[in-house]
């Protein structure tokens, strides 16, 4: 089969050919990819930053972020069948440890992350375990909604920690209108009566966001910080969802925070660097987020269901999965990029 294989870091993968997997365990499940996220952290794969955490062998397969149909199952498997269309969890969990019983799976002590630590979905086909696989609702294709994988699923999460945070009344900013914080407007819509008010330095990407239920915008032009400032009469927003966390977002984010307020830190890249002394007198809070359980996913997907979550995507064929990295790197791609094999 074709798969998109990285060789070597700071260098660009290549398609190139690799055995097709197989369903060896009883609780394998081999899904025959129909659409595969392309998503700014396989630009910091790319670039080295997951070497040390990931502790992967090169060279091996990218893609996180995967939606398909079945193609084999194991033994054990009994409610999925060959043909169904599915959406995956990005983890392959154990089910055993404390965290999966909890259903807090993706801190899983033994969970194996395809696309990140083992081979991935930029592939025609990609094994994972009968515990990630959601099916999608009659009618949807996976190529549509393969970003929700996680992207959705990261910004979905992120969300719903921040709801009990955001009475009616309250002000939430979202820093960035690309491919998850378009996904992270719709979802505060749907789930909570905050005032939105979205930033972004690009003026077309903020032109859409009144139609995912942005309320304001600001555009990132240097005053950005003082206008949010001004727009909530100086006091900042309740929580700042911070969708970019690089290039100086990351302490923007922190700056329009108000007392007892939360940064919620989700993309990243760049380094926080905050006074002790500012987190102790004004009780403000910084939230890392990373993906979501198997049950957010599954209520992420009666949104998209409901059309309340919709994406923004741009298709590619598998082979132009250069052309989607440079569309990605140089700020072309609106929404979602999606490999389509």
């Amino acid at each position: 089969m074709k798969a998109v294989r990285l060789h070597e870091y700071e260098q660009q993968p290549t398609l190139e050919d690799v055995p097709e997997p197989k369903a060896t365990r009883p609780f394998d499940v081999v899904v025959r990819i129909g659409g595969a996220g392309l998503c700014r952290t396989d630009l910091h794969i790319i670039e080295g930053q997951w070497a040390a955490k990931s502790n992967v062998s090169l060279p091996y397969t990218l893609g996180h972020e995967n939606a398909g149909w079945i193609h084999e199952v194991g033994a054990a498997v009994e409610h999925l069948q060959p043909g169904d269309a599915v959406i995956l969890h990005p983890l392959v969990t154990c089910g055993f440890c404390r965290a999966c019983r909890a259903g807090d799976d993706v801190h899983c002590q033994h969970s194996d992350f395809p696309g990140i630590d083992v081979d991935g979905g930029m592939a025609e086909f990609l094994v994972t375990s009968a515990r990630s696989v959601v099916k999608l609702a009659p009618g949807v294709e996976p190529a549509d909604v393969a970003a929700l994988a996680d992207a959705g699923l990261t910004a979905y999460h992120a969300v719903k920690k921040a709801t009990p945070l955001l009475f009616a009344g309250s002000t939430c900013v979202v820093v960035g209108a690309g491919g998850l914080g378009h996904i992270g407007v719709q979802c505060l819509r749907a789930m909570s009566a905050t005032r939105i008010v979205v930033l972004d330095a690009n003026e077309q990407a903020l032109a859409m966001t009144p139609d995912w239920g942005a309320d304001e915008t600001v555009l990132v032009d240097g005053d950005h910080v003082e206008k949010v400032l001004e727009m909530t009469d100086g006091a900042g927003a309740e929580v700042v969802l911070d969708f970019v966390g690089e290039q100086g977002a990351q302490q923007d984010a922190w700056e329009m925070t108000r007392r007892a307020g939360s940064d919620f830190v989700i993309g990243y890249g760049g380094t926080i660097e905050v006074p002790a002394i500012d987190v102790i007198s004004t009780e403000r809070n910084v939230v890392g987020n990373l993906v979501g359980s198997y049950n957010d996913l599954v209520e992420l997907m009666a949104l998209n269901a409901d059309g309340k979550v919709t994406l923004h995507t741009s298709t590619y064929p598998l082979d132009a999965v250069a052309d989607a990295i440079a569309d990605l790197d140089a700020g072309r791609l609106r929404g979602r990029g999606i490999l389509v094999p």
